[in-house]
Parts: C-alpha cells; structure tokens; sequence
C-alpha cells in the first residue's frame, strides 16, 4: 500500500520538479548514505549509542521534543527512542511499552513476523524523558500520540514502507490511542493485552474473573495464603520492617509501612495470574503449615514487598498519574479478606506524592472505546485467558473493518499471537503480513514469522515480564 503510493508521489514530485534541475540521482544518492548518517541528518536527532548486533544496526537515540504539542515552539524534552535497523526495503514496526524504553536489542513478535526494522519510543515522563521542570498537565495521552507521530514524520522518510504500530499492555493501550488520535499514520496496529477500563467506577468484570480464573483447588490455595498473610501481619510486618531499615526504604507516599505491607498483600492474587501459569498453582504453600519466612518469601516472590515503598514507586508516578487522570484503574472487593482489610485495594492517588495535582477526566477511556467499536481498521486486539487484565478487554462493533480481537487460551499478561490456536495464529499472521504489505514464504500453506526465532532478540524471560510489577 505504502509502496504503491510512494511511488505514486515520487513520481508526481519528479514531474513537478522536472523544470528546476530535479534529478532521480539525488534519491539514490540518499539511500546509499550510511544509516547513521540519515538518521542524524533529522532535525533534533542525537545519538546516544551504537550497539552491536548479528543481522541489524542499533542505535539508542534522544528526539527533540514540543513539552506541549499545542504550542510546538514553545519549551522542549530530550526523548530517548531506539531504532533496530534492518533494511530501509522493509516494512517499520513501532513499538512501545508506555513505559520506559529498554536499551537491550530485541524484537517484538510483530518485528519478527515482517522481518523488518523497528522504533521503540520511551513514553513522556519516565524518566530520563521528563521535561524539566515537568508540568504533569502536559501527561496526556493525546500528548504521547503527538510525541509518536512526530517520531513518524521524521522517520518516514528514511523508512518509507509500509509501517505498524505495536505494543504489549499499556504498550497496547498506548499503539491504540496513537491509531485514535492520527489513523492515518500506520498500516496496520497489533494490540497485545490492552485493558480498556471504560467506565472507571464499575470493576464488577474483575470480580467475576477472579471467582472463575483457574481450577477451584488453585483459587481457594491462593486465597488462603493471602489470607493467612493479613492473620500473620504482626509477624510478617517485623521482616518487612527488617529489610525496609536494611535497604533504606522508605513509605512517605503510600502513608506508611503498614498500607505498603496490605497493598502488597492484595496485590497476591492479581499478581500470581498475571505472570503464572496453572501449572504454578503446584507450587503455592500451604496456608496451614507454612513458615513466616516461607510466606514472607512466597509473597515477595508474587508480588514484590519493594514495590510500595517510595524508591519502588518513583519510576511508576507517570503511570499511576495517568492511571487516576484518563485511563482508570480497577478496584476488586477480596471479600474473603473483608474481616482482616484495613485499607482495601487503593486507588492511584496513594501512590502519587501529594504536590503533583490529579484531576481525573471519565470522558477519556469512553472516547477511545467509542472509536475503536466504530472506527477500527487493521487492528488486532490479543489477550491471555488468565490475565487479569483482560477482564475488560476492547471490543469491535459494526464500524469495525478489517479488525479481530483473539484470546490465548491458557495465556498469561505475556500472550502472543504464537499462543492462539492454529487456525487464528495462521489468520493473525496473514493479517499482519499483508498490512506490512509483505508476501508470505512461498510453499507454505499457512503463514507464519518471516525471520527465524533468535534467542537473543525475541526471548522474553520472566523477570523482563515481571519488570513493570504489577501495572499493565
């Protein structure tokens, strides 16, 4: 498609420009250019570092960008981007975590689908691409779609295939606002595990999946460890103690040590679905017999004690911020722990220091719901069966062209189209194929990844899974 039209286009230029000494050889020479050379010839384009790579280039870059994109002259930020270079022939995935960008190469599943280059885009305010001083109204989502597409503007022109936009979570969330805001933009968006969180007061689906996720045996063991923690506070609550002294920790934000001790206690449960299997359910204490180390142990291994305190939380105030000002947060009732609950589940306004204002807006998440049933075109939604997260997934509606929403079965916050059964995972790649605008391997008679599985760029390993916590 892109192909097609940048010839077109071409074309049209050269005609035009016949007359004022215009020559094919200038574009030749353009694409003869070392790579990095092109990509620092952009306006606000630096480079931060080379990596080396079997089969690619990889360069860690800084943009230069408007703080706010209404006023694009105004006060600007370094944001840190990523560029996996193949081939200026290939197709362009975008990807991002709406997170921080790693700086480790690697390839996300729709990059080793197309056997194509890839941009990773670290979101506003994670930090090291915060505005300074940073003005926490100008964290928006529309603001982080105009950060991407001005990202795609600069890159079109070295990348000039055909380009789609990815991301795992609020990664996924984040490639669907970008679609929303500027759908002409890409060629095609694969969303992996997005919640979509439309009406913030109303969690009842998150409920309903934790009384139905897994076996009865696994849900009533995960439900008695949590349970038995809150009963062991006192204990538990001197290690936490312990190591918070030991490490420095502090809870200025949450409140206090013992509201960090319950929110990593409520978090069990959510946390355990979100990255393990059923198979894990093997391996859940037992309640009635476990030690206080034991427990303290099982809990820090599923949740994480660190997370709550103000050192673990910092590197999160953009998503929390944005969590209690546009996209919502779930809240779930753990009625089997009504008795013991000091707090109950908190909402993103406990883990946000109290100078930095928050002012939620319920239109936000509607909206984007709204265009996605209405307005979708070349998009692919997947989810894991045993996610949380998917408890309110994004739906099609009849405005919806071109567009699927699929389930793993068994899956976890880290499913991938690999993990559909056969007849959806041949139907997903041949949709992504054909959005890059690239042909599937002749011969074959279901369509499948372009390039080879490579250990060091498409391994995902559970702690990597694991680094955002508990947060989508």
């Amino acid at each position: 498609m892109r192909r097609t039209l940048g010839w077109l286009l071409s074309l049209a230029v050269l005609t035009g420009t016949a007359g004022l000494g215009s020559s094919p050889v200038a574009a030749a020479t353009a694409d003869e250019t070392d790579i990095k050379d092109r990509l620092l010839s952009i306006d606000g384009m630096s480079l931060i570092e080379e990596k080396p790579v079997d089969g690619y280039r990889y360069f860690v870059l800084n943009y230069t960008q408007p703080v706010d994109h209404h006023r694009p002259h105004g006060r600007t930020f370094q944001q840190r981007l990523t560029v996996l270079h193949k081939d200026t022939d290939r197709p362009t995935v975008f990807s991002t975590s709406g997170y921080d960008v790693s700086t480790r190469p690697s390839r996300s599943e729709p990059t080793q689908i197309v056997d194509g280059n890839q941009v990773s885009m670290e979101y506003r305010f994670f930090t090291p691409s915060r505005p300074d001083p940073a003005d926490w109204k100008k964290l928006d989502i529309w603001q982080a779609a105009s950060d991407q597409h001005r990202i795609f503007r600069a890159l079109n022109d070295v990348y000039d295939e055909n380009w789609l936009a990815t991301g795992g979570s609020k990664g996924g969330m984040t490639a669907t606002y970008y679609e929303r805001f500027y759908p002409r933009d890409m060629d095609g968006v694969v969303a992996y595990v997005a919640p979509n969180d439309v009406v913030n007061r109303e969690d009842a689906a998150y409920d309903r999946f934790f009384e139905r996720v897994g076996t009865e045996e696994c849900r009533d063991a995960l439900n008695a460890v949590q349970r038995e923690a809150l009963v062991r506070r006192d204990a538990l609550s001197e290690k936490y103690a312990a190591w918070a002294a030991e490490s420095g920790a502090t809870f200025t934000t949450v409140g206090s040590l013992d509201k960090a001790f319950e929110a990593t206690v409520l978090d069990l449960v959510w946390g355990f679905w979100q990255y393990s299997s059923a198979a894990d359910c093997a391996d859940v204490p037992d309640a009635a017999t476990v030690s206080d180390q034991g427990l303290y142990d099982y809990v820090d291994a599923i949740a994480g004690w660190s997370f709550y305190s103000d050192q673990g939380l910092a590197p999160y105030t953009p998503y929390y911020y944005q969590a209690g000002t546009e996209l919502g947060a779930p809240t779930i009732q753990l009625p089997h722990l009504k008795d013991l609950s000091r707090y109950g589940y908190l909402p993103p306004r406990n883990f946000v220091p109290r100078d930095i204002d928050m002012r939620f807006k319920p239109w936000v998440m509607n909206d984007i719901d709204r265009w996605v049933r209405k307005n979708a075109r070349r998009m692919l939604f997947v989810y894991g069966e045993n996610d949380p997260w998917g408890a309110e997934p994004f739906r099609l509606g009849r405005g919806a062209r071109d567009s699927y929403v699929y389930t793993a079965p068994g899956a976890n916050h880290g499913a991938r189209v690999s993990q559909l059964p056969e007849a959806q995972r041949a139907k997903a790649t041949e949709r992504i194929l054909d959005w890059a605008d690239v042909e599937a391997e002749t011969g074959t008679s279901k369509a499948k990844p372009l390039a080879a599985y490579d250990s060091g760029l498409d391994k995902v390993t559970k702690k990597e899974l694991r680094e955002q916590s508990l947060r989508p």
